[in-house]
């Protein structure tokens, strides 16, 4: 935890704010604080700054915050992932957190179980729960959009246009002509596929709408591999 993250329901006052729980269990048994002793805060959504412990307890704790600055920006980027192994799914959502992505469309392909779709891990609760922990370690506090589409080709046909409208399409997609861009720093809407790949049906109906086919390499990289190779490769 590189910021402790707060809610609006820690807060007691503008500069007061009160953490039990998970956070208090880091704060005493993980980064071993005392009264005294000061870390960085976030507010969900608001600002970031420096708080000071004023009262602990083996329950509560009591944070002075002085809020100092706004949150990093945000990478220009619409990501959008065919649903990945449930195990997996997690480490992405914390992943692209903490890299600064805000928007995630999680879709369906051919080679996507339809187990997935049952997971418990695309809950509200587990979806907030990775996105917090993605925050607190990229010392952020906006949360990402995350929407879920069930239908592939309605999706391509209907909303995919309007989604990347304006910004660079690119596909990421193994044995493609081209390899990834370096440091574009351009709104981008990024496209990865499932473990195997879209099908030659899907990369078609992609490639018809703009966007370009991209690629990383001879190697094949896990989804949970390629998402932060690729948000490298083309941002930092």
């Amino acid at each position: 935890m590189n910021l402790l993250l707060l809610q609006q329901t820690d807060m007691r006052s503008a500069s007061l704010a009160v953490i039990r729980g998970r956070q208090l269990q880091h704060l005493q048994d993980t980064l071993k604080l005392a009264i005294g002793d000061s870390l960085t805060v976030g507010l969900l959504n608001e600002s970031i700054g420096r708080g000071k412990i004023s009262a602990l307890s083996a329950t509560e704790a009591e944070i002075q915050i002085d809020w100092l600055h706004a949150p990093p920006k945000a990478l220009p980027v619409t990501l959008i992932i065919a649903l990945p192994r449930p195990k997996m799914l997690k480490r992405i959502v914390q992943t692209a957190t903490t890299m600064g992505v805000k928007t995630i469309y999680f879709i369906n392909a051919w080679k996507v179980e339809k187990s997935y779709w049952q997971s418990p891990w695309l809950s509200h609760e587990k979806l907030l729960e990775n996105c917090i922990l993605g925050l607190e370690q990229g010392k952020d506090t906006v949360l990402p959009e995350i929407h879920q589409v069930k239908l592939f080709k309605p999706f391509v046909e209907d909303r995919l246009a309007t989604i990347a409208k304006g910004s660079r399409k690119l596909l990421a997609h193994p044995g493609v002509e081209h390899a990834c861009p370096i440091n574009i720093q351009q709104q981008t809407t990024l496209i990865i596929g499932p473990e195997g790949g879209f099908t030659p049906y899907e990369v078609d109906k992609l490639l018809s709408i703009g966007f370009e086919g991209v690629h990383l390499g001879e190697r094949i990289l896990r989804v949970e591999t390629a998402v932060p190779v690729l948000l490298a490769r083309l941002f930092c």
